[in-house]
C-alpha cells in the first residue's frame, strides 16, 4: 500500500491524500460504508459503487469468522470474490465486539474467549488466530487485535488495557510478517493507539504504535462514552505524533459534524454504522439539516427528499412517500435512507476534500457544520 499527502489546509491539520491498493484507489479524507457480514445493509452492490460511490467498505472479523465462516470465504477467494466488491476492503479484529461482549467474554493474556451470540459456542481469539483469520478474508487493510476501552474506564485499567495491546499488536506484526496473503495481492497491517481519555497514556500509545513504522495507523477506543469535546482532544493529542507521511484511521466515529472535526484535526478515514442504522430508523442526514422522516411536517410534502442530493433517490422519491413507506413498515423505505445517507456522507468527504484542495476548508467547515446541524 502507498500513501501520498497531496494537499494540506494552511489554516488546520485537514489534508487531502491519496492511498493505492491493489485493488485500487482511495482518495482521502474517505468514509467507509460499514458492511459486517460481507454486506452494507439495505444495499445493492451496484448502488454502493455506482450512486453512493464507496471507494472502500469495511468488513467484520468477529462477524464473519461466525457466519459464513473460514471455509466458505477461502473457498469462494476471499470476500472480494465472495461479496463481488471489486474495490479496497478493510477488516476491523474484532476488538470493539469483544468490548460489547462484556457478559459472554473472558479476557486473557493470551488473547480473548468468547461465546457466539448466535449459538453460544465458545471460541478463542488470539492476536495470531485474528491475523489467520484477517489473512483468509483477504481485505486489503487488516486492523490489528486491540482491547476496546470504555470511554469510562479509570486510569490504571486504561493503562494496563492500553499495554495489553501494545503487547498483543507485537505478536499480530510477528504473526503478519510469517504469513504471506493468501489471494495474490498485498494486505495491509494498522495497529491502533488506545489509551481512554488519558492525554499521557494517548501519547505513549501514539509513539509505541508510530514506531512499528505500519503503512497507516488507527486510533480506536473513542466515541465509546467519553464527552465530545474530551474525543477531539485525544485526536489532537494523538495526531501531533503519528506521522504524517502515513494515512491516519479514526474508527467508529461518527456524526457528520464529528467527521468534519476530524478532519481538520489530521484525519484521513473514518466509518461508523450511523448514516445506515440512522437511516433505517427514519432519520436523513441532509445539505440542509436533519430530517425525522416519521414527523408529520412531511405528510403532504411533495417535494424531493432533496433537491440537490448526492443520490438518485433525493430526486427520484418525495418527502411524504418515504414518510408513508416507514409508517407503513415497508421495506423499501430503509433502503432508501440508507443509500440516501451514506451518498451524503461520501458527498460530505469529497467536499471536504475540494476545500482542502482549494485551500478555504477552514472557512467552508464552520458554515457546513452550522448548515448540517440544523433540526429541519
Amino acid at each position: 500500500m502507498k500513501f501520498e499527502l497531496q494537499y494540506t489546509d494552511p489554516k488546520s491539520n485537514a489534508r487531502a491524500g491519496l492511498i493505492e491498493t491493489d485493488h485500487g484507489q482511495i482518495e482521502t479524507p474517505i468514509f467507509m460504508p460499514v458492511g459486517t457480514i460481507g454486506s452494507v445493509k439495505a444495499v445493492h452492490l451496484r448502488e454502493l459503487k455506482e450512486d453512493i460511490k464507496a471507494q472502500i467498505i469495511l468488513g467484520n472479523t468477529y462477524h464473519l469468522y461466525l457466519r459464513p465462516g473460514l471455509e466458505v470465504l477461502e473457498a469462494a477467494g476471499g470476500l472480494h470474490k465472495f461479496n463481488g466488491f471489486d474495490r479496497p476492503m478493510l477488516t476491523d479484529s474484532g476488538g470493539f465486539q469483544v468490548f460489547s461482549l462484556s457478559g459472554i467474554r473472558k479476557m486473557r493474556e493470551d488473547g480473548v474467549e468468547f461465546r457466539s451470540h448466535i449459538d453460544g459456542s465458545k471460541h478463542l481469539f488470539t492476536p495470531e488466530r485474528v491475523m489467520d483469520i484477517e489473512r483468509t478474508i483477504g481485505a486489503d487493510i487488516m486492523m490489528a487485535f486491540d482491547e476496546c476501552t470504555p470511554g469510562t474506564a479509570d486510569y490504571e485499567y486504561a493503562r494496563k488495557s492500553m499495554e495489553l495491546t501494545h503487547r498483543w499488536l507485537d505478536r499480530c506484526i510477528t504473526r503478519f510478517n510469517e504469513t504471506e496473503p493468501k489471494y495474490g495481492y498485498n494486505q495491509s497491517l494498522f495497529p491502533i493507539v488506545q489509551g481512554c481519555v488519558y492525554t499521557d497514556l494517548r501519547k505513549r500509545s501514539a509513539e509505541y504504535i508510530a514506531s512499528k513504522n505500519a503503512d497507516g495507523n488507527a486510533i480506536g477506543g473513542l466515541a465509546v462514552g467519553e464527552p465530545t469535546e474530551k474525543m477531539y482532544e485525544m485526536i489532537e493529542v494523538v495526531n501531533e505524533i503519528l506521522p504524517t507521511d502515513k494515512p491516519r484511521y479514526l474508527m467508529g466515529v461518527g456524526t457528520p459534524v464529528n467527521i468534519l472535526e476530524g478532519i481538520e484535526r489530521g484525519v484521513d478515514m473514518f466509518d461508523c454504522v450511523m448514516p445506515t442504522r440512522n437511516g433505517r430508523n427514519g432519520m436523513l442526514f441532509t445539505k440542509d439539516g436533519i430530517m425525522n422522516m416519521r414527523n408529520k411536517k412531511w405528510e403532504k410534502d411533495f417535494s424531493p427528499i432533496e433537491a440537490d442530493g448526492a443520490s438518485y433517490v433525493d430526486t427520484m422519491y418525495s418527502r411524504a412517500y418515504l414518510r408513508h413507506l416507514f409508517h407503513a413498515q415497508e421495506l423499501l423505505a430503509m433502503q432508501i435512507a440508507s443509500i440516501h445517507n451514506l451518498a451524503f456522507y461520501l458527498w460530505l468527504v469529497s467536499e471536504a476534500r475540494k476545500h482542502i484542495i482549494a485551500g478555504d476548508f477552514s472557512t467552508w467547515k464552520p458554515a457546513m457544520i452550522k448548515r448540517i446541524s440544523t433540526r429541519l
